[in-house]
């Protein structure tokens, strides 16, 4: 039985700016930039009571909420305090896998702090980041990932939550499959379309009901009906590629929507990118109708796209290569692989012995 513990920050980068500027401490703030085409990158808590969201644009953000801040990103701070972070979890296990700036899953079985539990090391952890960094952070603990995950955001923010392997099924029963992670808002409405409502009407369905409706994905939603996921902490892989995606509260068909929702993805990867060091060639973005049928559209370059302003022009010439549209678009993706190769840990260009 394995002892999986999620962090998620609270408001990751919201609280920052809110840290280190006393003046919007209670204030509706958004991270991003408010012109036209803008897109919130974060939002604080007092911001999101209005319905202000990430990926949301700055036009549709500034409607619900005429007080909202806007204050731009400064990436180059949140890396710095998500590099803090890390050092903090590898003190408890070398077993850590980043998602973003802002949350890691760790695999605690074999904890470096001997035979504490899940629960206390969660607690631990929480308390550490606090002192070195003035940030909150809510903890999910729990026996696999996907319920980890879950649990993390149960009681948010700045709170911790276990779920136990005799507790996780009656827990999951009375649970709306909309707060499942991994089940949109557009494949929650096709579940109530079909009765599904409950994490019990999920795990009533058979499989092949869920693979005629849903595809293949089916299988994985049956699973975690049963509080079932076998994907290990992926602490030591080496990556072939990276991808943000979103599915869309309402289908979208507009030009000028449907880019600001590539772009917010693509600043995601760009972040993953600049963080990480890993620069790939091919940029790729991922459409999926109303109907499902799915669509990608890529371009690789010559030299690596190493500057976020290139994978910016990218993907909006990738959007726009797919109007007009024969319908209405439900989620979209930004990806980016054909990484060069790492040499002592650091990105090297290949040299191909050519002169140039």
């Amino acid at each position: 039985m394995r002892k999986i513990i999620h962090i998620d920050m609270d408001a990751f980068y919201a609280s920052v700016e809110q840290r280190d500027r006393p003046d919007l401490r209670g204030k509706p703030v958004a991270v991003g930039y408010s012109e036209q085409r803008g897109v919130v990158a974060a939002a604080s808590y007092e911001a999101r009571t209005f319905g202000v969201r990430s990926a949301m644009s700055s036009a549709a953000a500034r409607s619900r909420c005429p007080e909202l801040i806007f204050v731009a990103p400064r990436f180059d701070v949140y890396r710095s305090i998500s590099h803090d972070i890390k050092q903090i979890y590898y003190e408890y296990t070398p077993k850590v896998e980043p998602v973003a700036f802002d949350e890691a899953y760790l695999d605690v079985t074999e904890s470096l702090q001997g035979e504490t539990t899940a629960w206390m090391t969660a607690r631990e952890i929480r308390a550490r980041i606090f002192e070195l960094t003035g940030l909150t952070a809510s903890a999910g603990v729990s026996f696999n990932k996907f319920l980890a995950k879950l649990a993390s955001g149960y009681k948010k923010p700045n709170s911790q939550f276990a779920i136990l392997p005799g507790d996780a099924e009656a827990f999951l029963a009375g649970l709306s499959v909309s707060r499942f992670h991994g089940i949109g808002p557009v494949t929650a409405k096709k579940m109530s379309d079909l009765g599904i409502h409950t994490g019990a009407d999920l795990k009533a369905q058979s499989v092949e009901l869920l693979r005629q409706h849903f595809g293949r994905i089916g299988e994985w939603y049956y699973g975690i009906a049963r509080g079932e996921d076998s994907r290990s902490v992926e602490h030591a892989r080496i990556r072939k590629s990276f991808s943000s995606e979103t599915t869309f509260r309402q289908d979208l068909e507009q030009l000028a929507d449907i880019e600001a929702q590539v772009l917010a993805l693509a600043e995601d990867v760009w972040q993953w990118c600049d963080g990480t060091q890993m620069f790939g060639r091919t940029v790729t973005v991922k459409f999926r109708f109303a109907d499902f049928q799915r669509i990608t559209r890529s371009r690789s370059e010559r030299e690596y796209v190493d500057r976020p302003e290139l994978l910016r022009e990218i993907c909006v010439g990738l959007v726009r290569s797919v109007f007009p549209l024969r319908q209405a678009i439900r989620l979209v993706g930004v990806g980016i692989s054909n990484f060069r190769p790492k040499i002592d840990g650091k990105a090297h260009q290949l040299n191909l012995g050519f002169d140039e």
